[in-house]
């Protein structure tokens, strides 16, 4: 209530203004003249209104002295509430109210979200990314004009403002969101929302940029689980094409480019039905269900095991890594559920 306040006195003030004006003119009007209640709304009405019309009842000589006090006090009153409720509405800021109220409406209905702070040119490929996958992002950006060319289907859950804020990361629903993606260009920013941000949610999942050397590290010691330097992995990608071109292409292709095409995606074994638990991959028979390859494994531990053998035995809270369409991995997925 004190934000909303706050942000609109501008709106509020003008209409509290009249209505402490009406209410001292009604019982103004009921202790000098002994006015009924209604009456002496009505007279506080027309006379703050200046419309000219007669006394409704007789007044006495503080009657009238007191009317006149009203009169003079409510012109002043009256033309300030009225330009400032006018300049209100014609700058906008009426508009901006619903649509603030909109916007915070549809993130305190957003759950295992992702939050992107700056929407420069790695923001919106991570958009971009998210987008193609229909996974809900809320973006932060301080300067306005970048997120106008926005064109997707979360557009609207854009909030202007310093994503180094605790309030602003609040509002974007850090609590409840699965992961937290900071490319601003400045790297101690991007220190300082890792730090807010992993001091908020413990569990959320972070990544981050950096452009300079060491800053990587720094960043990782401020809570991030992974950082990106998009220098030398664009320098290590280019080498790469030259090195084995069909080899990283075909990465590519399966990393998730296009969500009906082949994807390479994972699958936590977090929720896996009691059935299944600690049966081998032959004994399952994953392959030959779904269609879906699973081309690597992760132990609950965290060492990776690429091309599992058909003994692996699939345990709790381990990930394995599927290649397949869409149709296949969601077969896969619903396999395990089952």
């Amino acid at each position: 209530m004190f934000k909303f306040f706050k942000g609109y006195y501008r709106f509020l003030m003008p209409l509290v203004a009249l209505n402490a004006l009406l209410i001292i003119g009604t019982l103004g009007y009921v202790i000098i003249d002994g006015y009924e209640w209604f009456n002496a709304f009505y007279m506080t009405v027309i006379t703050v209104a200046t419309v000219g019309y007669s006394e409704i009842e007789p007044l006495s000589f503080g009657g009238r002295l007191f009317t006149s006090f009203l009169i003079i006090t409510s012109f002043g009153t009256f033309a300030y509430a009225v330009s400032s409720i006018t300049k209100f509405v014609v700058d906008g800021e009426l508009n901006e109210f619903f649509k603030s109220k909109k916007l915070n409406a549809a993130i305190e209905k957003l759950n295992d979200h992702v939050i992107i702070c700056g929407y420069g040119r790695n923001g919106r490929q991570a958009a971009q990314v998210l987008k193609r996958h229909k996974k809900r992002f809320v973006v932060i950006e301080n300067n306005a004009d970048l997120t106008q060319s926005m064109n997707h289907d979360f557009a609207d859950l854009v909030i202007k403002g310093d994503a180094t804020q605790d309030s602003i990361l609040q509002q974007a629903g850090i609590m409840k969101a699965k992961a937290l993606i900071t490319t601003l260009p400045t790297d101690s920013n991007n220190v300082f929302i890792v730090l807010t941000a992993r001091n908020l949610n413990p569990k959320l999942t972070i990544i981050s940029r950096a452009s300079d050397d060491g800053s990587d590290t720094k960043l990782k010691i401020a809570g991030a689980s992974n950082v990106i330097m998009p220098d030398k992995v664009g320098g290590a990608h280019m080498a790469s094409l030259v090195m084995k071109p069909d080899v990283m292409e075909f990465l590519d292709f399966i990393t998730g480019q296009d969500s009906e095409a082949i994807n390479l995606e994972e699958i936590s074994l977090t929720q896996i039905s009691d059935n299944l638990k600690n049966k081998t991959l032959k004994e399952l028979e994953l392959r030959n269900k779904s269609g879906a390859n699973i081309v690597g494994y992760k132990t609950s531990d965290g060492h990776y095991i690429v091309n599992p053998s058909a003994e692996t035995k699939i345990i709790p809270e381990s990930k394995i890594f599927v290649l397949g369409n869409r149709e296949q991995v969601n077969k896969l997925k619903a396999i395990l559920k089952d």
